[in-house]
């Protein structure tokens, strides 16, 4: 505790200059003032917020909350909205859960990445769900390609939003593309057809919708990495820097994220903004909160098939 105040006050030391410096923001004659105003206001929230998460420094605190909300950095559709059903299948029927669980110290995960002003997190939560399936299934952690299904899963809209059980499906039949060979560019563009695959066409057999209870999520997370959709375009996203987000956190989905694992009651997050954000990307959600619970899907894959 001593050691997070030390390394708190220093942050909140942080003044206008420094904080430009450290995110790269450069505003000239009135605008510098604007934004310098608007930073003081949200540095003055700095420290223990109400919902139990501390608010700090991270590259949006140069925004007003309104400004933020409308940032295009999230691209979530619910199933309702495109006519999806829930198919329901994982339950939670009462087997033992592990009291914690951690797929990244299990070399399930990949590093966090950032889907910049592209509505399209519902790709980066369908990569995390398949570099994790496919890691547990064949031993092998490979970075796929949000930019794949960004350009070819047309049942999705690209940087205009997208729902990740579409992906699931829309990669039945595909290839998955690598990161490396099928760069991510933040933009809508058109569908490549020579790539080096990651995932093999066959590979994914298909995909599981997890039940709305945090035990059906947690028993889902003993498995593997799950993709899972939050509410965040609040305040407390816009300036998370640490702590468990516990309260005062709505149900309206609007992002695609991957949990992946739990401490408890608590659901550990990789994020898609890069990993200035948060803590080093990630953020950790109560159960209970963001809606973290209510659309929740994981592939089922088979490295039998050959790459």
């Amino acid at each position: 505790m001593a050691k997070f105040a030390m390394l708190f006050s220093v942050a909140s030391a942080m003044d206008w200059e420094e904080y430009k410096q450290q995110y790269g923001k450069v505003y000239n004659g009135d605008a510098d003032e604007e934004r310098k105003a608007i930073f003081e206001t949200n540095k003055a929230q700095w420290g223990e917020h109400e919902s139990g998460a501390i608010l700090g420094a991270t590259i949006f605190s140069d925004l007003t909350a309104e400004e933020f909300a409308a940032l295009p950095i999230r691209g979530f559709a619910a199933g309702s909205q495109l006519g999806l059903p829930k198919l329901g299948e994982h339950t939670y029927n009462g087997e033992e859960l592990a009291e914690s669980v951690d797929w990244t110290t299990k070399g399930a995960v990949t590093k966090v990445k950032d889907q910049g002003q592209c509505g399209s997190c519902w790709a980066f939560s369908t990569t995390g769900g398949l570099e994790g399936a496919w890691q547990i299934s064949s031993g092998k952690l490979t970075s796929m390609s949000e930019q794949f299904f960004v350009d070819c899963s047309k049942q999705n809209s690209g940087c205009n939003g997208g729902l990740m059980d579409y992906a699931f499906s829309f990669a039945k039949s595909k290839a998955v593309a690598t990161e490396s060979s099928y760069p991510y560019t933040a933009r809508d563009g058109s569908c490549k057809s020579s790539y080096s695959t990651a995932i093999p066409a066959g590979g994914v057999t298909g995909y599981t919708d997890v039940s709305s209870s945090a035990s059906a999520l947690k028993s889902a997370l003993n498995g593997q990495p799950v993709s899972v959709a939050i509410q965040a375009e609040q305040s407390v996203f816009q300036q998370y820097t640490g702590g468990v987000i516990t309260s005062g956190c709505g149900s309206n989905l609007d992002h695609g994220v991957t949990a992946t694992g739990y401490d408890g009651n608590t659901i550990n997050v990789k994020n898609s903004w890069g990993s200035s954000w948060g803590v080093n990307g990630y953020v950790k959600i109560d159960a209970s909160q963001c809606g973290i619970t209510t659309s929740a899907s994981y592939p089922k894959v088979s490295s039998s098939v050959e790459v």
